[in-house]
């Protein structure tokens, strides 16, 4: 049940981090809007680190090099969420990267990719996505 709270609020601050870059994109440029939004994150993170002291840095070593460039991806996912939102509108957009989430992470579970263990998907599966992905074309329409 705690998975599944925190999956929402996930899913909720992504819509509403969205939005807000959106807004402030408008204001300063979308590659700004990233850059501040990510770094008001990184205090809040670092903030939080400190109080809960879950780690060390030393352990930071331990972490395979490729996996610390993930960071990288949030710049990637603001720039593209917040001019997909400029033209598009929110509601599609969000709807549109769920799907490309959903899909990339059957194929992260189908061939194991990142340590991950394979798991086997099946027709009801397949079916689930084909569902969203005809609900956002008809959404769209």
């Amino acid at each position: 049940m705690r998975g599944i709270l925190f999956a929402f609020l996930g899913g909720a601050c992504i819509t509403l981090q969205g939005v807000a870059n959106t807004w402030i994109s408008h204001d300063i440029g979308t590659w700004q809007a990233a850059t501040v939004t990510q770094l008001i994150g990184f205090i809040l993170a670092a903030f939080v680190w400190m109080f809960t002291k879950d780690g060390r840095v030393a352990e930071m070593k331990q972490v395979k090099p490729m996996y610390l460039w993930g960071g990288a991806f949030a710049a990637i996912i603001i720039f593209s969420e917040v001019t997909a939102i400029q033209h598009i509108g929110v509601t599609f957009t969000i709807s549109a990267l769920l799907i490309a989430q959903l899909c990339l992470t059957f194929m992260v579970d189908i061939k194991g990719w990142f340590g991950i263990v394979k798991q086997k998907m099946k027709l009801p599966q397949f079916i689930g996505i084909g569902m969203m992905i005809a609900g956002v074309i008809i959404l769209k329409l």
